[in-house]
């Protein structure tokens, strides 16, 4: 039986990173940047207003801290303007947010500073030079690198993007996986069971697990075990896929089929995996791009916490994450808990946090029952025991890892 450790390493081995993409900066969220942007323009791209108020030479308005100077407005510039217009000394111009400072202005007195006429305007306080004012390059000078190749672009990067004038940038994408369902008892969702026919969750649920990862995922759905036409449905998913998984394809008369009908697209390991649940599983690289594709149980439950300990590592990992792995930290237990001798358990949690001094307790959830999918759907966290630990007492230490947080 294989470690959890050396079948995870196996499958991080075979990790991939698509080719670089340019797209619009809309669609770049939650991917990695795969160039050096760097400013073809500075940012703010001229001197602005930073409040409404009235835009004055600084010298013009040094007194106003011992008595009111009184200057003429010359007239007024809003937000967006393109008229060029110069300031004389003594001369006062009003200005909105973000509009243009008129020449040989190097100040802005803000509105309330002022008693706001508009023909001449009362200053009260003085302003030294620069104040209230966004200089030219003050956020990002032409020639910065605006993001850099390998940040994680979220809002700000995105709303920085265009910002400095790019609509588009280039991108490691998402890598694409197709899921697939295998099973002659399965239906969809859209039909009613008949006798000893069951709801097909596997490629529903794997299809959310994958988008979850940051894939870019198609739901294949329900295929048949016939080795002829499951070998053409995988051989064409393995031409626009990344990642393949295929649930239902390594127990029975079932997973001999699907072996026999995938062993001539490539290596494809069979095996048990010191894991609980999910010890029965397989991978392997198919098809002449060396695709990795999955043979995960038929078990819903089972598929989803297999999916969770290496196939998401995977994904996060052809993203080019530096750390492919859900975060884990120690937590008490708050219930007695078992595990399979010789197999490391991946077991359901719910997470809580100690009021009073912040340390993390988990509360075990369900039955070790590989079926029980409910208790799974309650669960914000993996509850993981190594291979030698059978029983875990009230109190005790365990880690845990994260799962995706329900809003």
């Amino acid at each position: 039986m294989r470690s959890v450790d050396e079948q995870l390493a196996r499958v991080i081995a075979a990790a991939v990173r698509p080719a670089p993409v340019r797209v619009a900066i809309s669609e770049s969220q939650g991917l990695l940047c795969a160039e050096e942007v760097v400013a073809e323009r500075a940012l703010p791209g001229f001197d602005q207003a930073a409040v409404d108020g009235y835009a004055v030479r600084s010298v013009d308005v040094q007194g106003a801290g011992e008595q009111s100077v009184q200057l003429p407005v010359v007239g007024e510039i809003p937000a967006g303007s393109r008229q060029p217009r110069r300031l004389q000394p003594g001369q006062a111009v009003r200005v909105a947010t973000g509009a243009p400072l008129p020449t040989l202005a190097d100040a802005v007195v803000p509105l309330g500073y002022t008693d706001g006429h508009q023909a001449k305007v009362t200053v009260q306080r003085p302003v030294p030079s620069a104040a209230f004012v966004r200089r030219t390059g003050e956020d990002v000078q032409t020639g910065d690198i605006a993001v850099r190749r390998g940040a994680s672009i979220g809002s700000a990067q995105v709303g920085l993007l265009a910002a400095v004038g790019r609509n588009k940038v280039l991108v490691h994408p998402r890598p694409r996986v197709s899921v697939i369902s295998v099973g002659e008892e399965l239906v969809d969702v859209d039909r009613t069971p008949g006798q000893g026919q069951v709801y097909d969750v596997n490629s529903y649920a794997l299809a959310a697990a994958a988008r979850d990862a940051g894939a870019e995922v198609s739901r294949v759905g329900i295929q048949s075990a016939d080795p002829r036409r499951l070998r053409e449905v995988v051989e064409g998913r393995l031409l626009l896929s990344e990642i393949v998984v295929v649930a239902g394809g390594v127990g029975g008369v079932v997973g001999d089929e699907v072996r026999a009908a995938l062993a001539d697209l490539g290596d494809l390991d069979v095996t048990r995996v010191a894991m609980h649940p999910g010890s029965a599983q397989g991978f392997g690289r198919l098809g002449p791009d060396a695709v990795p594709t999955f043979l995960l149980p038929a078990n819903p439950m089972s598929a989803l916490v297999v999916f969770e300990v290496l196939v998401r590592p995977l994904i996060r990992a052809a993203l080019g994450k530096r750390n492919p792995y859900r975060r884990a930290v120690a937590a008490r237990l708050l219930s007695p808990l078992t595990s399979t001798k010789g197999r490391r358990g991946f077991l359901r949690g719910q997470l809580l946090r100690d009021a009073e001094n912040g340390e993390y307790l988990v509360q075990p959830l369900g039955t070790s029952g590989s079926h029980l999918l409910a208790s799974l759907a309650e669960a914000n966290c993996l509850i993981m025991l190594e291979e030698d630990v059978t029983d875990v007492a009230v109190g005790q230490e365990v880690f845990v890892s994260f799962l995706a947080q329900r809003g």
